[in-house]
This record gives structure tokens, C-alpha cells and sequence, in this order.
């Protein structure tokens, strides 16, 4: 019978090396897009950011939360030490969100609060799905305007209340349209009433920021925008963090429950 020990010296992949292949595994190119994302939304708007090999951020905005991403980019046991060196790039007094695939200690001590353990959902580029049958017009943002009406349908849609009154920038800004992010708006009579962003990378695309105006809900706005976000990357898998509540929407237009991540948050 062949010895399964390894090699004295041998390396031992973790399946979170910095050099190992992003496709090595589903859960670790969706931690990479969400690393991106984090990145993407603060460079798109010209401000500060950071990715090392143990976690990203980006400090898009100083006020709202989910203007500011912080993603765990490996397993850790020191995250109070994360959050100390994030102290450096987001100033104490700017909210975040810290995302993490794994189970977390405790980090009330370190001045978060826990928001709960939202499902990854993943979908394969093989089922092919199609937009529902409606009137609405589905636009891919092109240039400033319609990505302030993207914004503006985030801002109340979701809602922000911490971002009004509404001004545009606050959390996209077109430079991020020359990035591998793209964004998709949903107009009913030429207002706008839903919007998501597709975000590639590491050969993914992330979903985020599926936002419908409240007056608009059942209309089939929503899942518009997120199989147009979904398909912005042919033959691509895409992925996605859902509500419990919304997690049976996603599965309806193909999407599977892989795990629940953790999700903590800074408050300003």
C-alpha cells in the first residue's frame, strides 16, 4: 500500500496560498471577487485601498457601511489584529462591513457588531436563463447619468438612508465602468426602478447591488437586473451573498446555497 504522508519538507496546499490557482476551489474565487469588488468601488472613485495577501479593503465613502468593504482573504485566528491594521486605511469614525468565508471570535471587543451569516449563492454558466417576459426597458449603463440613476435606485432602493439626501458619487463613479465592472439599470416609462452590478474576476463574476425602488417591487425588476448581472460574463460562474428572505429568488433563476459566510460591521 503507497504511503499517503507526505514528503518531509513537501509543501501542502491550504487551498488559500497567495500563488495557488483562483479556480483551485469555487469558495476561494468567490472570496478573490469579493476582494476585488472591495477594491474596485474605492479605485473607481479615486480613494485609498489596500490588498495584501490576508485581507482587501477599500475606502469608497465615509458615511454608510456598505459603502466600505473589508474582505478576509484567507482563514485567520488573528482578525482583532485585522481590524487594528484596518484602523490604518479606514479612519475610526468610517463604517464597514468585514466579510469573512469562515467562522469568526468574537469581535464586539474591537467595536463590531455581528449582522448575520448570509448564504453564497453560485450559479454555473450551463443553465440558460431568461430574463421574465416584461415591458420593462433593461440598460447597461454607459455613461454619467444613467449611473447615477443606478446609484439613486441603490440609495433608496435598498435603502441608504445614511447616504440622503441623494448626491451622486457617493458610491459609483465612471471610472469604475472602465474597470470589469459593469451595471445594469431597469427602466419603467423612462424612470429608473432597479439596478445590479457585475463585477469579474479570477474568472467570476460577483452580483451586487441589486436594488428595487419599493414602489416597483413585484414587477419582476428585480430578477431582470440580476440574470443581466448574472450573464454580463459569458461562460462564466457567477456568485452572490443573499438574504435569507431573497435567497429563494436567486435559486428560482439558478442559483445553488454553497455556505454561509459571516458578516460583522463597524458602525460610524
Amino acid at each position: 500500500m503507497t504511503s499517503m504522508l507526505p514528503d518531509e519538507g513537501e509543501h501542502l496546499a491550504t487551498g488559500w496560498d497567495a500563488d495557488l490557482d483562483p479556480a483551485d476551489s469555487i469558495v476561494r474565487q468567490a472570496v478573490l471577487v469579493h476582494a476585488s469588488w472591495a477594491v474596485a468601488q474605492a479605485r473607481g472613485l479615486g480613494r485609498p485601498w489596500q490588498d495584501g495577501p490576508r485581507w482587501a479593503a477599500g475606502h469608497a465613502g465615509d458615511r454608510g457601511a456598505l459603502t466600505n468593504w473589508v474582505v478576509v482573504k484567507q482563514p485567520l485566528l488573528d482578525l482583532g489584529q485585522v481590524v487594528d491594521e484596518v484602523d490604518e486605511l479606514l479612519p475610526r469614525d468610517v463604517p464597514y462591513l468585514l466579510v469573512s468565508a469562515w467562522p469568526t471570535p468574537d469581535l464586539t471587543p474591537h467595536g463590531l457588531g455581528l449582522v448575520g451569516h448570509p448564504p453564497l449563492m453560485f450559479r454555473s454558466p450551463s443553465p440558460v436563463t431568461e430574463s421574465p417576459p416584461s415591458d420593462l426597458d433593461v440598460r447597461w449603463v454607459e455613461g454619467a447619468a444613467e449611473l447615477a440613476d443606478a446609484e439613486r435606485v441603490l440609495v433608496e432602493g435598498y435603502p441608504m438612508p445614511e447616504l440622503q439626501p441623494f448626491a451622486p458619487g457617493a458610491l459609483y463613479a465612471p471610472p469604475l465602468l472602465e474597470t470589469t465592472t459593469r451595471v445594469v439599470v431597469a427602466y419603467d416609462d423612462d424612470v429608473p426602478i432597479a439596478t445590479a452590478a457585475a463585477h469579474s474576476a479570477h474568472g467570476i463574476t460577483l452580483v451586487e447591488g441589486v436594488a428595487v425602488m419599493p414602489s416597483a417591487r413585484g414587477k419582476g425588476a428585480g430578477a431582470a437586473v440580476t440574470v443581466a448581472a448574472t450573464t454580463a460574463y459569458p461562460g462564466q460562474p457567477a456568485v452572490l451573498l443573499a438574504s435569507d428572505d431573497g435567497q429563494p429568488v436567486y435559486a428560482r433563476l439558478g442559483y445553488l446555497r454553497l455556505e454561509r459566510w459571516t458578516i460583522w460591521m463597524r458602525a460610524s
